[in-house]
């Protein structure tokens, strides 16, 4: 299996990053892109790809987030960081109105500059939107057909989001928020829409652990050895054998990433 976005720098794992990786390659899933949020998140995504090479990739961009400290100078140092051969994707980049931890103007301009970076490379885009879909969507369209293939990771959105993603030929990213009974119900429904060539799996961690996780582990860090659970309740969901829906994500991950078989 891919996790298609694990936060491994995350400083939550700096006690264990081994053991993490090796359980969740015992559980099935032997492939790990590694988000990129910042310049520094970045660079240590690239050296975790480089020091876990046979399973790791890494992706390279500024979170909305963190679109406050973005300038031509992060432009030219994210620029240099792309020409490593282990990072796989610009990203994470996109708008986040639902924080608003960065202006909505200088979000607007990082996520407008890392799609210049996309173009420029031709690297895959890893995205990220969330209560900003009214301004994502026009940016994204605008220079959908420059782009090579793009990911619209941790999808939580609505239908008419969902269906303007795919008609933008855009791959969906669903993770754990599907598995809440809180916030999640809505995404039952839709995840029937995703066609299976579009269909993506990711666990966000150490983020969004998978609330119907059973027994409930004792730490409340989300990890990639709990994919699988993910997309076992995905497929029981859409009625589908476990087997033959990871198939199709490990295909389409392999195929949006340009990953080796």
């Amino acid at each position: 299996m891919i996790d298609i976005g694990a936060n491994l720098t995350h400083d939550s794992f700096d006690e264990d990053r081994d053991t993490v990786i090796a359980e969740a390659i015992e559980a099935g899933v032997n492939t790990f892109i590694i988000t990129g949020s910042d310049l520094e998140c970045s660079q240590k995504a690239i050296n975790l790809a480089h020091q876990y090479t046979n399973c790791c990739y890494a992706t390279v961009g500024i979170h909305p987030h963190h679109a406050k400290d973005f300038n031509q100078v992060v432009m030219t140092e994210l620029r240099e960081l792309l020409n490593d051969d282990k990072v796989v994707a610009v990203g994470e980049t996109g708008l986040d109105y639902f924080r608003d931890f960065s202006p909505r103007p200088q979000q607007i301009e990082s996520f407008e500059a890392h799609i210049e970076l996309a173009v420029e490379t031709g690297l895959p885009m890893f995205l990220h939107q969330r209560e900003a879909h009214k301004d994502f969507l026009p940016i994204l369209k605008q220079h959908r057909d420059a782009l090579s293939d793009v990911v619209v990771h941790c999808f939580t959105d609505n239908q008419q989001a969902l269906y303007d993603y795919l008609d933008l030929d855009c791959y969906i990213g669903i993770t754990g928020w599907v598995c809440d009974e809180r916030r999640g119900q809505h995404l039952l429904p839709l995840i029937h829409d995703i066609p299976l060539n579009r269909f993506l799996i990711e666990t966000d961690s150490p983020y969004l652990m998978p609330r119907n996780l059973k027994p409930k582990p004792k730490s409340r860090r989300n990890e990639p050895k709990y994919l699988p659970h993910i997309a076992d309740f995905i497929a029981q969901e859409l009625n589908l054998d476990s087997d033959n829906f990871i198939t199709h994500t490990v295909t389409n991950s392999r195929r949006l990433f340009r990953l080796a078989a």
